[in-house]
């Protein structure tokens, strides 16, 4: 059976969903808690896999070009949409981490930090 890659993102409303429950598949313990995930996780499968090619080429363009069929311009591009991906990725945790600070802190309604949610997802 071959694996699948899912996403981070959850299906209903694209925040982004939180790892509570981690296996092993050799012996079958189980671990349960709320694990921290990173940003880099919260990237596509395409971003994730360009990130690791260019990382074997030691963050090196001209190297990549070699071990790839992806030319100079190509690959500065992908790069740069990767850069993008990453930092709208930053920034939309950002915001969801202020609404959610808000409502910690009583300044806004549940009603309000939904609807703000909503906002940042496009819902």
């Amino acid at each position: 059976m071959s694996k699948k890659t899912i996403t981070s993102k959850c299906p209903y409303c694209d925040l982004t969903m939180q790892v509570e429950m981690m296996s092993c598949p050799t012996c079958g313990v189980k671990v349960e808690g709320v694990f921290v995930q990173s940003m880099i996780s919260q990237l596509g499968p395409e971003d994730q896999q360009f990130l690791e090619e260019y990382l074997l080429a030691g963050f090196s363009i001209k190297a990549l070009e070699g071990a790839s069929e992806m030319g100079y311009v190509a690959i500065r591009s992908r790069l740069d949409r990767l850069i993008e991906n990453y930092k709208a990725i930053r920034k939309h945790d950002a915001h969801k981490r202020a609404v959610l600070e808000l409502l910690r802190k009583g300044e806004i309604t549940v009603a309000q930090a939904r609807s703000r949610l909503e906002e940042l997802t496009g819902a």
